[in-house]
């Protein structure tokens, strides 16, 4: 490769992170002026989700910035994964874009997969190679120079203090290559647990706000619920009084059909004397 071409190209992804960090703080900055102050009503507001995406993001672009910029600004490499600034710039501007956008999770899984991806191939392949490069790397910067982190480095390494190392006029190149490999894997065990740490309090935070999420559905339901029982009391009201007022007309009509026998019964015993008398004055 042109050694021109790689410099330009190595600029220009250096500063593509960090144009896109700017960006990323510029439309964090607009979304924060819109929220309102309070957490509650934070939550109901239109641009909840744009404010978790953003939150997301930013935890994304810390993770790469705690891995990649101590070895960039070394001038040992440069930002090497275009295609997340890529994906960032996809993610913040489909934020600006939409006014109510899909849940965190959904949109930001592609950026976390080829990030993490990025950030394991870094760490494994890459970082032993300039970890060489870096000033003070040879056996005597490790054994003079750097010598109280052996002291400090967990696991079998602890073992072997400076003491030892010192008191060995004539170390051997084996005990060095084992001491440095030691070294090299506690490194990179730090920073795989450093990683995964910092990964689980994002997926901690993510299920809180699926939690928090459920917990208001849960209340509006309770709402739609009580309403509707509130609703069929009501209609069971209704029914009792349209139940009631046919049971009064019912009983209103049976007494008027019941009036003409009663007369009839009247008059019939009114005529029964009077029969009494003819029969008496024909005998």
């Amino acid at each position: 490769v042109c050694k021109r071409m790689d410099l330009v190209c190595q600029r220009m992804l250096n500063q593509g992170f960090l144009k896109v960090e700017r960006y990323h703080n510029l439309c964090q900055k607009q979304v924060k002026a819109q929220l309102p102050r309070r957490e509650s009503e934070r939550r109901n507001h239109s641009l909840a989700r744009h404010a978790d995406i953003l939150a997301a993001v930013e935890t994304r672009l810390s993770l790469l910035n705690m891995t990649f910029m101590k070895y960039v600004d070394s001038n040992l490499c440069c930002f090497i994964p275009g295609k997340v600034i890529d994906e960032i710039y996809r993610v913040l501007r489909y934020v600006n874009s939409t006014r109510a956008p899909q849940r965190a999770h959904e949109v930001l899984q592609e950026l976390r997969d080829i990030s993490s991806m990025a950030m394991e191939y870094f760490d494994e392949k890459i970082v032993p190679i300039l970890k060489r490069k870096m000033p003070g790397s040879d056996v005597s910067g490790r054994l003079i120079g750097t010598a109280p982190v052996f002291s400090k480095v967990p696991g079998p390494s602890a073992a072997l203090t400076t003491m030892q190392l010192f008191s060995k006029q004539n170390p051997s190149r084996q005990e060095v290559t084992k001491l440095q490999q030691q070294v090299k894997a506690n490194g990179t065990g730090l920073t795989a647990l450093k990683r995964e740490i910092s990964e689980l309090r994002i997926k901690v935070q993510e299920q809180q706000k699926q939690l928090q999420d459920q917990d208001q559905k849960l209340l509006e339901q309770t709402q739609i619920i009580g309403e509707q029982n509130a609703r069929l009391a009501e209609l069971e009201r209704k029914l009792r009084e349209v139940m009631e007022s046919t049971v009064g007309n019912s009983s209103g009509s049976g007494s008027n059909e019941q009036s003409p026998r009663k007369r009839r019964k009247a008059v019939e015993s009114t005529d029964c004397p009077r029969k009494s008398k003819r029969l008496r004055n024909r005998k």
